[in-house]
């Protein structure tokens, strides 16, 4: 199981056929455990009936002594119940949890997400609870009510009788349990969803909350939802607690109906003593299974509906074979009438975008605001499914590789900097268990980060916190710099990599490019401010989601400015401001 779980080849249908040995060790328990429940109602049978009459000391202690030993069968058999199906939930874990990891994290960059994505961790949760819970027990408990009833009929058929029109009462209480927990678990489970993604955005924005002075509204709006939360919690308990309850008070009022009924018959002639006390316990143990499964329902309910989405999600994200190893690409980029957007979205952000990029070549794309540069980007990657067109390596597309082989062959900078909790170097290798000292430094100069991190209370061994808290924002984005020329990847994709960086900074990325051009490997940097295009030779111009130009830098942004410099007739409407596209020129020139 081990094995699945890490490759991911394991579905939740799979994962529970492989656990069908362990389910039938429980049935086997289950039987035992539910054969060796009518010692108590026998030995009560054998105390009035032979005991009591024969004043026989030795048989009660013979009976006893009996007695104690099948309780103590009965309490190993149980026990062993229990652990077998925890070790269920665990073995279900092991083999489900890589592949749930991995959907939770690709989820959002193949369809449209709802809450704060985490949902199927949860779900997994609630079922791996529910099995190593006590709500299963009463599930295999169940089958054996027939059994106990034809033991009541046996007693006598009146008692039988009374025992059978119980159990359809408590039947009929476990449908309506059912049919009234499921909508408003449902309910509960989309509050819950929209409650967490509200709290984790604001935990995401605590510094504009506190600095705007939203923090009231926020509660506010925090309030309303928890209230939701709440609301559809309660009446999902309600249903389920009044059920539970009116089933636990019917079986009490049936066991001492059973008792009356089996005082009748003693009075009648019909039966023996024993029969009233070992028909009332024999008719509680019968319905037991039933109120339990009505005191668990809710999680039974719960956990169906986490299962069901689980499945859903792998089969909304199945994993692919991997394919055959490529050699690592070391000639050019090429991209060919791409098209795409969000994922889940039928919007196009860029359309018919063609290119092709050499080994030793720096590509600039720049455009203004809105015109699809990032998103291009997560197309380039494959971080975004392209709703038409390809990006090969060397004439491969990139769904012919590997997700974990690219990679390594792959360094980005996100315009939105997140590093990992653990340390300098950790992050910068990438958290690779076979990361060198030698390939961490390596990068770290690469990006003219090393001095920096030395000066790190413990150098590369400085634990930065959960998303890099300890480091400033132009230390962040220089050691994310490290972390994307780590291994000296072919392919380095830059978005806004200047955004946060001082002079001495943006010298580093301007010498970073440099290095992956002079080491045959291909930079792509996205930018809006052109001191980041100094060490590139090609530009992309972008407009509306279009590819405007393309080509040599100073031949395509003089290309582009000739294209859109105003006439002197047009120059006063203007109102003697600086179009776009000169003002590009303009602050490179100034930057070089």
């Amino acid at each position: 199981m081990k094995t699945q779980g890490k490759t991911g080849s394991t579905d939740p249908g799979q994962a529970l056929k492989a656990c069908r040995s362990a389910f039938i060790g429980v049935g086997i328990a289950s039987a035992l455990v539910n054969l060796l429940y009518l010692t108590g109602s026998f030995y009560m049978l054998e105390v009035y009936d032979r005991v009591l009459p024969s004043r026989s000391i030795p048989t009660l202690i013979a009976l006893s002594v009996l007695a104690l030993l099948l309780y103590a069968f009965q309490g190993a058999f149980d026990m062993m119940r229990g652990r077998m199906l925890v070790r269920i939930a665990n073995a279900l874990d092991e083999a489900m949890s890589g592949r749930i990891y991995r959907a939770v994290v690709q989820a959002p960059l193949k369809v449209r997400m709802q809450g704060d994505g985490l949902q199927a961790l949860r779900d997994f949760d609630q079922v791996r609870s529910f099995l190593s819970g006590s709500g299963p027990t009463a599930f295999f408990d169940l089958p054996w009510l027939p059994l106990y009833i034809v033991i009541c009929f046996l007693f006598h058929p009146l008692i039988g009788t009374v025992a059978i029109v119980g159990s359809l009462i408590l039947i009929a209480l476990t449908f309506l349990t059912n049919r009234g927990t499921q909508a408003p678990s449902r309910r509960a489970a989309e509050a819950g969803n929209h409650r967490n993604a509200f709290a984790q955005s604001s935990r995401r924005n605590a510094e504009v909350v506190q600095a705007m002075g939203m923090l009231g509204r926020m509660s506010t709006l925090w309030a309303e939802k928890n209230d939701s939360y709440r609301e559809e919690n309660r009446i999902t308990s309600d249903v389920g607690n009044g059920y539970g309850a009116v089933s636990k008070v019917f079986r009490m009022a049936l066991q001492s109906g059973v008792l009356a009924t089996g005082a009748v018959l003693v009075i009648e002639g019909m039966a023996s003593p024993g029969i009233i006390i070992a028909g009332s316990i024999l008719t509680a143990r019968a319905l037991a299974p039933v109120e339990l499964a009505i005191g668990n329902w809710r999680g039974f309910v719960s956990a169906r509906q986490s299962w069901q989405r689980l499945k859903d999600m792998m089969v909304a994200l199945p994993e692919q074979p991997a394919p055959l190893e490529l050699p690592p690409p070391c000639e050019r980029l090429t991209v060919e009438t791409l098209s795409g957007g969000p994922p889940g979205v039928q919007r196009l952000i860029f359309a018919d975008i063609n290119f092709t990029v050499p080994a030793g070549s720096a590509l600039g794309i720049i455009g203004q605001s809105a015109s699809g540069k990032s998103s291009l980007a997560r197309a380039i990657l494959g971080i975004w499914p392209p709703l038409r067109g390809s990006v090969r390596l060397d004439g491969a597309a990139l769904d012919q590789w590997d997700s974990d082989r690219l990679g390594r062959h792959i360094g980005y900078l996100p315009q939105d900097v997140e590093l990992f909790g653990g340390t300098v170097a950790q992050n910068i290798a990438r958290f690779a268990e076979d990361a060198t000292a030698e390939a961490v430094v390596a990068a770290a100069k690469a990006a003219r980060v090393h001095e920096l991190i030395l000066r790190l209370p413990n150098g590369y061994e400085t634990d930065i916190g959960d998303g890099g808290t300890a480091l400033s924002a132009g230390q962040r984005q220089r050691v994310a710099l490290a972390r994307a020329l780590y291994g000296n990847p072919f392919l380095v994709v830059l978005d806004e990599p200047n955004s946060n960086l001082d002079a001495e900074g943006e010298q580093a990325l301007s010498e970073a490019v440099m290095s992956v051009r002079a080491r045959g490997g291909i930079a792509l940097v996205i930018a809006h401010r052109p001191s980041a295009l100094a060490a590139v030779d090609l530009v992309l111009v972008m407009k509306d989601g279009r590819m405007q130009a393309f080509g040599p830098r100073d031949e395509t942004l003089a290309q582009v400015l000739r294209r859109d410099t105003p006439r002197p007739a047009q120059a006063a409407s203007i109102g003697g401001g600086h179009h776009p596209a000169l003002k590009v020129v303009e602050d490179k020139e100034a930057g070089e």
